[in-house]
């Protein structure tokens, strides 16, 4: 299963606000979750979500003081990700991981990428509590701002996650908010949600999930990703090359394409380089 990206709820869900679940309960999660029936999981991720909703922007931003085990989890994605990604990752995405610098040893806190972001790109992370709107998610990075969760994946698991989590925001998307040409990406993108009507927001969404979460480019003839869901996914990136099928990027599919993210994606698209890339995007976002 993949290491998802999906954030997206029906277009009434408020910024921040988590599904409806049982009393008590900001964050309910699925029974087949690692950490269904780990009260002291359920609990934490109700903690970190509730700093989230409490949270205004203008304010510091709240910071979370991750455990021994959270912070053994980080080590542990990097210890396995980082090999694959210097053979599987572009080469935009390799140099802008290598500027942010992301601490592989600890969690970093929102406060300090944001400093990190802001000599880049001039992108901003702020927190949210759990799944919004497709409109109001990708709206938001119209504005310069990405929506990331805080909480970290059970530990039982440390190679996989059901939904997005602080290790796919920070080691996926974050990096990818340091280079110039996926800010332009994020920002079309953002414009584009707030202007179209629903069914259009629904193809940005599958649009968006093709392409910065799990879009592939051929680089010097070997095939490299730019995509965070992919590059989070310690499965996925591995695989990606010799077990999907992949496609010539075409932005009318792609964006009415359905994708499950419990699996492995069995379809990627594929430009010829990173460059063509943004330029087709690019021109699909404007002409919306």
């Amino acid at each position: 299963m993949t290491e998802t990206s999906a954030k997206t709820l029906p277009e009434d869900a408020a910024l921040g606000r988590p599904h409806a679940g049982g009393e008590g309960e900001l964050v309910p999660l699925d029974p087949d979750h690692p950490g269904f029936k780990d009260p002291v999981y359920r609990a934490r991720r109700n903690a970190i979500a509730r700093l989230a909703l409490e949270y205004r922007d203008g304010q510091a931003l709240p910071e979370v003081a991750y455990t021994e085990d959270e912070q053994a989890v980080w080590r542990t994605v990097w210890e396995h990700l980082g090999p694959l990604h210097e053979a599987r990752a572009c080469r935009e995405w390799l140099e802008s991981s290598q500027a942010l610098a992301l601490d592989r040893e600890r969690v970093p806190q929102l406060s300090e990428v944001n400093e990190a972001l802001r000599r880049g790109a001039g992108f901003r992370m702020l927190p949210v509590a759990g799944l919004v709107s497709g409109r109001m998610f990708l709206g938001m990075m119209g504005k310069g701002v990405f929506l990331s969760t805080q909480y970290m994946r059970h530990h039982s698991v440390p190679l996989y996650t059901p939904e997005p989590d602080v290790v796919h925001e920070l080691v996926g998307h974050a990096a990818s908010l340091f280079h110039p040409d996926v800010v332009k990406l994020s920002r079309l993108f953002g414009e584009a949600a707030w202007r179209v009507d629903e069914a259009t927001v629904k193809r940005l969404e599958l649009a968006y999930w093709y392409t910065l979460e799990f879009g592939v480019v051929e680089e010097e003839g070997e095939l490299k990703t730019y995509g965070a869901g992919l590059l989070s996914s310690f499965g996925e990136l591995g695989r990606f090359a010799t077990e999907a099928e992949l496609r010539p990027l075409d932005l009318e599919e792609a964006s009415r394409r359905p994708y499950d993210p419990t699996r492995y994606q069995d379809v990627l698209f594929v430009s010829p380089s990173f460059g063509r890339m943004v330029e087709d995007v690019s021109g699909w976002l404007r002409s919306l």
